[in-house]
């Protein structure tokens, strides 16, 4: 038990360590944000391992609270599936692309939104220790020039994008 709360604090700790942050976007419509995304490349999680196919969906809870799913196929695209379920809020309205999201009350981590399309057809998202990225789609793929562009800038934001992993999509 001692050494599950070593794990845990120390985790909490890593995750919410104070960092030069980059800005998130500030202009979110986090209504927009909502529904489902594609994971096409991230910097893996330990919580990530062997997955592909994986997907994240968000919905808007009664509380106002954003309810997430995240789920993704076990090796293979016709693995088994394993989903996690969370919970995420915006602390500062101010500031809606700065979110604050839970999987296991009360350790929680920062989630910020740094780039989304016009139409909100794709995403960026990341932590401001810059040990979490995400790049989203709305579709299982993405065109290769705009990929391109996220990688330009999440390396402009300090981001190392040698640790970023496409993820296998159907």
């Amino acid at each position: 038990m001692k050494i599950l709360f070593a794990f845990i604090f120390t985790t909490f700790l890593w995750l919410n360590a104070s960092h030069a942050a980059q800005p998130p976007t500030p202009q979110v419509d986090l209504s927009r944000f909502l529904g489902k995304w594609y994971s096409i490349a991230s910097i893996p999680q330990y919580f990530e391992r062997n997955c592909v196919a994986t997907n994240a969906n968000y919905s808007l809870n009664s509380d106002g609270t954003v309810g997430v799913l995240n789920y993704c196929n076990d090796k293979t695209l016709d693995g088994k599936l394993r989903a996690a379920h969370g919970v995420a809020w915006v602390p500062n309205k101010s500031e809606p692309a700065k979110l604050k999201v839970s999987f296991f009350k009360p350790i929680y981590a920062s989630y910020w939104i740094l780039d989304v399309g016009p139409n909100y057809e794709y995403a960026m998202t990341g932590n401001p220790n810059k040990k979490y990225l995400w790049i989203l789609s709305r579709t299982p793929h993405m065109d290769e020039g705009l990929y391109q562009q996220l990688l330009h800038k999440a390396t402009a934001l300090g981001f190392d994008t040698a640790k970023l992993v496409r993820v296998l999509q159907p």
